[in-house]
């Protein structure tokens, strides 16, 4: 990506059918005020004039290469108006945006995560004192809805973070109260070949502006997913396509107004009221960072995923009996002051010691005062807890952390009574688990904060025995042979589901 494009962050809509799709959304018509607020190459403005050569379209483009691309191509149109201005500070939209819209269509691929100067940066902050100031897209989103006079229609392409991220709470609240949502598709951004957008899932979400909350909130609509082709989107009927309806009242309801779209209704009833969360029972925090692992982390084995990049491990400078000492959290004297570090990576249940870090009382000391370093949250260190990867694949997985150190890849979870820590151990593990999780927060992401919210119910004793036990098999059989009885794993699964409902 050229260093132009890293500042304005613009990602060219290339794809022919995406831009079909979101004009047939708009339902131009002939006399149709339209506004496109980042103009980029101009391939929403061809589209539209190949429908209606004389359509009334204003264009900001803050860019000047692309500016003068845009003028080369459509200046001779006498109703395309293009304009050199920043669509988040032009004065004149800002006054439309005060006196209820002039524009009856907008569309935009907006720029995502743009970064912005600090004077800008301040500016804007003022302007939109609300709304998360460095995700660009969701400003762009605001704005647009704000000129969009009552009954306008938008069309936009966004990363689908802001259905679930709590920075986005206030954008999702504005969005559900001031208009309807027509239709939300959502695919990956894989639909863009060699673009890396910095987000694994797009949306394209066309919404109508409504100036009455009631309407807005009584509006039901459409969320299409499972697209395996681009080619899809022209025919949102397509058999194997995933087509769920909600309420925007329902959505406004729901903690944080997050978007939670789910096959099964269980799942949301449960998020939405169960009253204990694992936050409530337990404390999630992220863990160690040392500044320089290339420096301070060793590994036991060169041939273990990304081992290559590390030094291997002296075994006989190994500390063994660091869980005695108590003063650990000022490091080790001594030649044995590697010590074991739970790291990510998804596996289940107990990782084996693979990695280790530098543990002396001279690097523990460059820790706490290296700029670099996170020695945060010490009073977890070398406590009874468990480990949660922050960025999973398909499904959330847990291991435990037996009383060593974790770093900051892992979530680490402690349970406030010990005596749940198997038991939450077994339910982190569950599909059930990775439906709520990923209800939650969809992205591969498992934020500390996203894990608190998981719904959590509290097991009788006898069942809390039953999973206990299973759980101290599968960890007795894991340290002898490496394996475990998948039977066990079954019975734990089953009992969630019947436990949940799901």
């Amino acid at each position: 990506m050229t260093q132009e494009a890293r500042k304005y962050q613009a990602f060219y809509t290339k794809s022919i059918p995406i831009v079909d799709y979101m004009i047939e959304k708009l339902s131009l018509k002939q006399k149709d005020r339209i506004f496109e607020p980042c103009g980029g190459d101009g391939v929403f403005v061809e589209a539209i004039l190949d429908r209606n050569r004389n359509a009334n379209i204003d264009v900001c483009e803050l860019n000047d290469r692309a500016f003068n691309i845009l003028q080369n191509k459509f200046s001779h149109y006498s109703s395309t108006h293009i304009r050199q201005s920043d669509t988040l500070l032009d004065s004149d939209l800002i006054f439309h945006s005060h006196y209820g819209g002039i524009y009856d269509k907008i569309i935009a691929n907006p720029p995502y995560g743009a970064w912005q100067d600090y004077e800008k940066r301040n500016k804007i902050k003022k302007l939109f004192p609300d709304i998360y100031a460095k995700e660009t897209y969701t400003l762009f989103l605001y704005r647009c809805i704000e000129i969009l006079k009552d009954g306008g229609i938008l069309s936009f392409i966004i990363p689908d973070t802001f259905l679930n991220l709590h920075t986005h709470k206030i954008i999702r609240k504005h969005i559900l109260t001031k208009t309807k949502i027509i239709e939300l598709a959502l695919f990956p951004s894989s639909f863009f070949p060699g673009v890396n957008f910095g987000y694994a899932n797009l949306s394209i979400i066309t919404l109508q502006k409504c100036n009455n909350k009631k309407e807005c909130l009584d509006n039901a609509f459409k969320v299409v997913s499972g697209f395996s082709n681009v080619e899809q989107l022209s025919n949102v009927k397509f058999e194997k396509l995933k087509i769920l309806s909600f309420l925007q009242n329902e959505i406004y309801k729901n903690p944080d107004h997050a978007f939670f779209i789910a096959n099964n209704s269980k799942i949301i009833e449960t998020i939405n009221n169960t009253k204990l969360k694992i936050g409530d029972i337990a404390n999630c925090v992220t863990g160690f960072y040392s500044g320089d692992d290339k420096k301070f982390l060793q590994v036991i084995s060169l041939d273990l995923k990304n081992g290559k990049n590390y030094e291997l491990v002296d075994v006989n400078r190994i500390n063994r009996d660091y869980k005695n000492n108590p003063d650990i959290l000022d490091g080790i004297n001594g030649d044995k002051h590697f010590i074991p570090v739970v790291k990510g990576g998804n596996t289940k249940y107990l990782k084996p010691e693979s990695w280790f870090m530098n543990w002396s009382k001279e690097a523990v000391k460059r820790y706490k005062t290296d700029k670099k370093a996170r020695f945060q949250n010490p009073q977890f260190y070398f406590k009874f807890g468990i480990g949660i990867p922050m960025i999973s694949s398909s499904s959330i997985t847990a291991s435990l952390i037996e009383n060593k150190l974790f770093d900051q890849s892992i979530v680490g979870v402690f349970p406030k009574d010990e005596k749940l820590t198997y038991y939450l151990l077994a339910f982190f593990n569950s599909p059930t688990c990775n439906q709520l999780i990923r209800t939650i927060n969809p992205s591969a992401n498992n934020p500390a904060n996203y894990i608190k919210k998981i719904p959590f119910i509290m097991p009788d004793i006898t069942a809390l025995e039953i999973i206990n036990n299973k759980i101290i098999e599968i960890i007795t059989s894991m340290k002898k042979t490496g394996n475990f009885d998948e039977k066990s794993e079954i019975q734990i699964k089953e009992f969630f589901v019947s436990l949940y409902g799901f």
